[in-house]
């Protein structure tokens, strides 16, 4: 298994991550994007500020890839999430894995984004109309 995990302050570039995690072996890849969205609760986002724990955070979600491969198998997989400022329809947080069926990468990589909101250390600033507030990237939803 070959992996890449890392936080960026730079845009996410889809199409290089794609063509890292290709692998002519395998008959799946998996490409999931966190998008930053223009609402939440009843509130109107007009932006996001991610920050981490870069050293903590990548060290986590390095862990967090090992665990998955142990459970479900994969050739190559490419965790990115994005720090600082991000406006509507950026994305925040991309998954990529490769693997000989698509079932150990469906399921690795809900594992994956499930464990991340759990244990790695990332804060979220939403930007409103009326002001901003501090979340904590934790949440209930899937």
């Amino acid at each position: 298994m070959e992996s890449k995990v890392f936080i960026t302050e730079e845009k996410i570039d889809v199409s290089r991550l794609e063509d890292w995690v290709w692998s002519p072996t395998c008959g799946a890849t998996l490409c999931f994007l966190g998008k930053v969205r223009n609402h939440n609760e009843s509130k109107k986002v007009l932006s996001l500020e991610y920050s981490a724990y870069k050293e903590m955070a990548e060290k986590e979600m390095h862990k967090i890839v090992e665990e998955a491969f142990h459970k479900w198998p994969f050739e190559k997989c490419i965790f990115v999430h994005r720090v600082g400022r991000l406006c509507v329809g950026e994305t925040a947080v991309a998954l990529l894995i490769s693997s000989f069926h698509r079932k150990e990468a469906y399921e690795a990589s809900q594992f994956i984004m499930r464990s991340l909101k759990k244990t790695v250390p990332l804060w979220k600033k939403e930007f409103y109309e009326d002001g901003s507030l501090w979340l904590g990237v934790q949440c209930q939803h899937e």
